[in-house]
Formats: C-alpha cells, structure tokens, sequence
C-alpha cells in the first residue's frame, strides 16, 4: 500500500501528474493518488507496466498478470514514469 501523503500536501492536488504527456513505450509504475476520487482497485497499486497508448484523457497500460497480458485504462494523475534497466 501506499504511505500516507505529507500533512502539507494532503488534499492537494498536482497538475503537472495531471496533465503529464506520456510516450507509447514508455515504462510506468502504478500509484494510486489518494487526493481523486476514484474506484482504485488495491491489486493494481505498484504495478509496472508499458504505455500502449492514448484514449480520451487516460491511457492504455499493459501490465503482465501471471502469464497473462492484460491492458488497463488509467488516468495519468495514477502514473509515474520510470526508467526500464535494460538487460
């Protein structure tokens, strides 16, 4: 689970996370934002996965569950982008 948001940011809300531009490729991990009411599944929280790409305002993440794939649409305020260690 996610920790607890500092006592001066809780409540607030970050437009650059909001409106950040992600790129088909690139790598995300999943983090819910406690600030935005939404229904958030808890098996999604710390996820990682790869942006497909864009619908509307949120984004199509393909995440590995098992052996399956499968693809999830999120808003970009629950993404942070990170860096993928190449092998």
């Amino acid at each position: 689970m996610a920790e607890r948001k500092p006592v001066r940011t809780r409540g607030k809300l970050q437009l650059s996370r909001y409106f950040q531009e992600l790129k088909e490729g690139d790598f995300v991990a999943i983090t819910r934002e406690r600030t935005v009411q939404s229904s958030f599944p808890k098996r999604l929280q710390g996820i990682t996965g790869i942006v497909e790409g864009r619908r509307g305002k949120s984004y199509m993440i393909k995440i590995k569950d098992g052996n399956k794939e499968k693809r999830i649409l999120i808003e970009p305020i629950h993404l942070k982008k990170i860096k993928q260690i190449k092998k």
